[in-house]
């Protein structure tokens, strides 16, 4: 049953879930243990931050309430894996805005289904010199991009900033 729970995840196949319960039957004092505990810590406390979409144990999340980041730049990424490859290598020092998936027709995603409007909401509050649009290079990322960017042009900057800016450089948005 643990096997069978195991191979469901991302990148582990039923072989490498029944390697990995047999790792944990022969270490059931130490590693079972904590494993356990930590899947009981996080069952119990995982939440949603309010502010950005991240994931994390506390409201708002550890990025949103760091004061040494730069409140006033906004890294806009498709999902929680995209923020925490980019927060782990320290690519952006700025906060972050978590859309929640991509636009694609084919797959009927509307942005209505993705928090655009929160990210909107954050930067028509003020304060905001910079968002960085962080979207895959294909085709959905792209029109999500390009979307959020028209939106944002409505918006004028905080202060004296680059204004909206692409992943890949290219000016995208925010009238100077």
């Amino acid at each position: 049953m643990l096997a069978q729970s195991l191979s469901r995840l991302p990148g582990l196949g039923p072989r490498s879930a029944r390697r990995a319960v047999l790792w944990l039957i022969k270490r059931r004092d130490t590693a079972l243990v904590q494993l356990l505990d930590a899947l009981d810590v996080l069952k119990d406390r995982l939440v949603e931050c309010q502010t950005c979409g991240n994931v994390d144990t506390a409201n708002p999340c550890a990025i949103c309430a760091d004061t040494r980041r730069e409140a006033r730049s906004i890294c806009v990424v498709e999902d929680v894996a995209d923020l925490w490859a980019l927060d782990r290598a320290r690519l952006f020092t700025g906060k972050y805005h978590v859309l929640g998936g991509r636009l694609s027709a084919l797959d009927g995603v509307r942005p209505e289904d993705l928090s655009i409007g929160k990210l909107i909401e954050r930067v028509a509050a003020g304060g905001i010199d910079e968002v960085v649009l962080a979207m895959n290079a294909t085709l959905e990322g792209q029109t999500t991009a390009h979307y959020i960017a028209e939106r944002l042009e409505a918006y004028p900057r905080a202060g004296d900033g680059a204004g909206a800016w692409l992943a890949g450089g290219g000016r995208a948005g925010l009238p100077r």
